[in-house]
């Protein structure tokens, strides 16, 4: 019987493990924490939005264009909901997100343990993998050992599975890349990602805890990298929520290579996504013309009052400042240009970003290891035969929606299928790399 080393307790190792259990395997699954999927408990505000119905390849990031696709295409989302529905877990579509019907995490996490425990799996918790060495040559096949503080376990196979450096409070440490690193795999860069934003103006303080509707534009060095829209959170250094977190991981990459990154909000996206310019502000926009219309039957109002129903105070105050506008000024009373600056103030609200969220407020990381160095069809390494690796060890992060999770169960249950078939299929090939 083979024997295949799984490290890492989190989904991709839980799914790697019950993968290669049930294709015949004997498997270890070691873990660092007292309890496995730790992290999952955590996942979706507790409720865990486990895969997304809308499997667009953009939601999947990373250097190798395509990557994920390939590796959908072994496992993919229809594989993944029969799976979950004959582990017993049955799932509730919200607009496309989909959860365990129990709305508890904890469902998927102790689904994953009892099958994985079904299926003969030793669980090998409270072992934290610190050498990962391999021995053995082509006739022979490869041989790893894991080495703890306590024990060195040994396999034919290993799936390297120890997540990523992300929010460390759930059990990750970056260990997959020191693992990986040590048995010579190219690490980009990891750098957090799905997390605020920090930006340079000092208005910001006054605005926390400010959430409202809006689109989100990231430009590097002026041109637009990416965007989303959503309830935007305004903290007291800058910008959060969902749509901050999905064009994050670009804001963060590009900070890291010393490019200028500037975030454009439109405060008002009910009314499209014209860009008020020089050129276009005699133009009647929908947003110009509501305006116009409002202070036409409210034009008596001043300052703050005249944003009430539309904005909240603060940030009606902030938008007047930005516009240059005098807070008691009557809406009547303003000039084209000061109106036009308030258009522009509220279609583009423009802010330098400094910084993102730290590891430990980031929910994964862009980066890892690199892709190219991996097989898509078996996620086996090509430098490193018997070696494969799942979820975010690798340069694979994926939008909010379900869709790291998806990587997870794709690419672990891929890697533990062939981890158990075959452990020799690239032998050789890491010399021509």
């Amino acid at each position: 019987m083979k024997k295949v080393l799984v490290i890492g307790g989190g989904a991709s190792g839980l799914m790697a493990a019950i993968a290669a259990a049930e294709h015949g395997a004997k498997v270890t699954l070691l873990e660092r924490n007292r309890q496995v999927g730790k992290k999952i408990l955590v996942t979706g505000n507790g409720r865990c939005n486990l895969t997304n119905m809308n499997q667009d390849s953009a939601c999947y990031r990373g250097g190798e264009p395509g990557f994920a696709s390939t590796v959908f295409r072994q496992f993919g989302l229809s594989e993944t909901l029969r799976f979950f529905e004959k582990a017993g877990v049955y799932t509730r579509n919200r607009n496309g997100y989909l959860y365990p019907y129990s709305d508890q995490a904890s469902s998927v996490a102790d689904a994953l343990r009892m099958e994985a425990e079904h299926l003969g799996v030793r669980l090998a918790l409270g072992n934290r993998v610190l050498r990962l060495k391999v021995s053995g040559n082509n006739v022979s096949g490869p041989r790893f050992t894991a080495c703890t503080e306590g024990w060195n376990y040994e396999g034919d196979a290993c799936v390297l599975a120890a997540g990523s450096a992300a929010f460390p409070s759930a059990g990750s440490d970056g260990s997959s890349y020191t693992l990986a690193k040590s048995l010579g795999h190219h690490i980009i860069k990891p750098l957090p990602a799905l997390t605020s934003l920090q930006c340079r103006e000092g208005f910001y303080g006054r605005l926390a805890g400010l959430r409202m509707e809006a689109s989100v534009r990231i430009l590097v060095n002026g041109a637009e990298l990416a965007s989303d829209r959503g309830e935007v959170q305004f903290t007291k250094t800058g910008i959060s929520g969902i749509p901050v977190f999905q064009v994050s991981r670009y804001a963060v990459r590009a900070l890291d290579e010393g490019k200028k990154v500037e975030a454009r909000l439109n405060l008002l996206p009910v009314f499209g996504e014209e860009k008020v310019t020089e050129e276009t502000k005699e133009a009647d926009t929908a947003l110009e013309e509501f305006f116009r219309k409002r202070i036409r039957e409210s034009g008596w109002k001043s300052g703050e009052a005249f944003f009430s129903g539309l904005f909240a105070g603060k940030m009606a105050q902030c938008l007047l400042e930005r516009s240059g506008i005098p807070k008691g000024k009557k809406a009547e009373e303003w000039s084209e240009k000061e109106l036009f600056r308030l258009l522009s103030c509220i279609r583009e609200f423009r802010t330098d970003i400094l910084a993102g969220g730290n590891m430990e407020q980031a929910q994964v990381c862009s980066g890892g290891v690199d892709t190219s160095e991996i097989c898509p069809e078996t996620m086996e390494s090509l430098l490193v035969p018997g070696l494969y690796l799942a979820g975010e060890a690798l340069d694979i992060d994926g939008a909010c929606g379900g869709y790291n999770l998806q990587w997870a169960w794709s690419s672990g249950y891929t890697a533990g299928l062939h981890a158990a078939e075959n452990t020799q299929s690239f032998i050789g090939k890491g010399e021509n790399l």
